[in-house]
């Protein structure tokens, strides 16, 4: 049986893509191992947790009630309370990394607010612990807060006619009465996204983009080898080289973004969406890929114009498209950039699928880069120059 000369091409091209190693360390080490860098730089923001010191020197019993705060469930994910004896020691062991911050209630504190005065909490912090800082400082103000209301409660409930002598009683139930407006966790639709559910299709865009640089260069290799030459000499059609050499860029395209796929998601837990839209997005982007190629060999007249287009192209859409960060933590100039992207495109797309949106989130997404795949393949047919013949 006879195989299709476009079948040949393909298998040809893929042959020596495989045999060069930077393809493969390009197409598939490579994004495997910065997504799963990338991520594990920022997923601990996701699981933040700190560490803090509370040096009493009050020993009263509002102080006592700041270490009760701390300590309540709420903020038993957020916060892991130590006693630190002195204040020169809790400076020691933040600036040492071993707490993040500390707290320093000052002597006379409890008898301050009870007398309706008050002196301020000190927070301990490092430059390195900014963030954590900051959460501290909420925290002391949160609580300072929650005493200024309680003692207004008390102040009106004397001033409408309460004896002064149930001052304590009536401060003790004040704080017991939960706000008439609280934040309650509930369930919704929705996934929380991960870092790696963002990153690994993020770089596996990212270095799949790269293959338009070993297919465009290969073209400009064949020609100057005399590849092209002995190919159109044979029984082949200029249209039958094209195809076969397209193919082999899309093979390698959706091998390249699959694996990449299928290993995070096995390995890493990152989660793309669901298979079927998955599917069709890693489709469209091949096809997308087979276009630029098209487009770059069309344009450049030496491989190192090709090699240079390449690499203009690449990191132009990945710093456009927001490979390299959040897109939606991004200034709306650039989120409004990375549409006129196709890997803007489809890192919206698996971001939404993702978060937990039905597969109906990937129709538009796949439709555009469907488009750009015409455009750009169509664009290289208008602007080809002997693509084929010498």
């Amino acid at each position: 049986m006879r195989t299709s000369p476009v079948v040949v091409i393909a298998l040809k091209d893929l042959r020596q893509r495989l045999r060069d190693r930077s393809a493969l360390v390009l197409g598939l080490i490579a994004p495997l191992a910065v997504a799963w860098l990338v991520s594990a730089a920022f997923g601990s923001t996701q699981t933040f947790h700190m560490d803090v010191g509370v040096v009493d020197r009050d020993r009263g019993q509002v102080a006592a009630a700041f270490e009760s705060f701390l300590r309540s469930p709420e903020l038993r994910d957020l916060v892991t309370v130590t006693v630190v004896p002195s204040e020169a020691e809790a400076r020691s062991k933040v600036d040492a990394g071993t707490l993040d911050t500390a707290f320093v209630v000052p002597e006379g504190f409890s008898s301050a607010v009870l007398a309706g005065g008050g002196r301020p909490l000190t927070v301990l912090g490092s430059v390195d612990t900014s963030v954590a800082t900051q959460v501290s400082r909420s925290l002391a103000s949160s609580f300072t807060a929650q005493l200024e209301a309680v003692r207004l409660s008390v102040a009106t409930a004397v001033d409408a006619g309460a004896p002064h002598a149930q001052a304590a009683a009536l401060a003790q139930a004040a704080a017991r009465i939960r706000p008439p407006e609280t934040v309650a966790a509930q369930s919704a639709s929705t996934r929380s996204i991960d870092a790696i559910s963002y990153y690994a299709p993020g770089m596996g865009i990212f270095f799949m983009l790269f293959a338009i640089s070993f297919g465009s260069r290969g073209f400009f290799l064949e020609r100057a080898g005399g590849t092209m030459e002995r190919l159109v000499a044979a029984p082949i059609t200029p249209s039958a080289v094209l195809l076969g050499k397209s193919l082999a860029t899309f093979v390698y395209g959706v091998a390249s973004l699959g694996t990449v796929a299928v290993f995070t998601s096995l390995v890493f837990g990152a989660y793309w969406g669901p298979v079927p839209a998955v599917v069709a997005l890693v489709v469209a982007l091949a096809l997308v890929l087979v276009g630029l190629t098209a487009l770059v060999i069309a344009v450049a007249r030496t491989e190192r114009q090709a090699e240079g287009l390449s690499s203009i192209l690449v990191f132009g859409l990945v710093l456009l498209g927001g490979n390299f960060i959040f897109i939606s933590a991004a200034p709306p100039l650039l989120r409004s950039l990375s549409l006129l992207t196709p890997n803007g495109w489809a890192l919206r797309a698996f971001t939404d699928l993702a978060g937990g949106a039905d597969w109906t989130a990937a129709v538009t997404p796949v439709l555009v880069l469907l488009a750009f795949a015409a455009a750009t393949g169509g664009a290289a047919v208008l602007l080809r120059r002997r693509v084929v013949t010498p």
